[in-house]
């Protein structure tokens, strides 16, 4: 007999799917702070995912995570995507593809130098 530990949040169906292939499932609920930590966490794992594969269709899978992040908050997907377009419209997009290498502060400079 072979234990691996997880301790993450899965998917719904997770627990059926390892069923299927014969092994044994130990789950709970997880409440509250801990069901937030564990999101917090889950969306860390797949964007860590995305970025090691480069892999479009794992945008879904961060995508679901924001989801679930905005429900613990009881914001709406509507109202979510009322707040990404606010916040497009207000700090603008990443449409022109500009880089920030640096800055230079010349007044800094020239207060330095009196």
């Amino acid at each position: 007999m072979t234990i691996t530990l997880h301790n993450k949040l899965v998917r719904d169906e997770i627990p059926q799917i390892i069923r299927d292939y014969w092994d044994c499932p130990i789950t709970r609920i997880a409440f509250g702070e801990e069901f937030f930590e564990k999101l917090k966490a889950k969306l860390g794992e797949e964007t860590t995912k995305y970025l090691d594969s480069d892999n479009p269709e794992k945008l879904a899978d961060i995508l679901e995570v924001i989801y679930a992040l905005a429900e613990h908050h009881n914001i709406s997907i509507d109202k979510l995507k009322k707040m990404r377009l606010s916040e497009q419209a207000s700090r603008w997009s990443f449409k022109r593809r500009i880089i920030l290498e640096h800055t230079i502060n010349a007044v800094q400079d020239t207060l330095e130098n009196q």
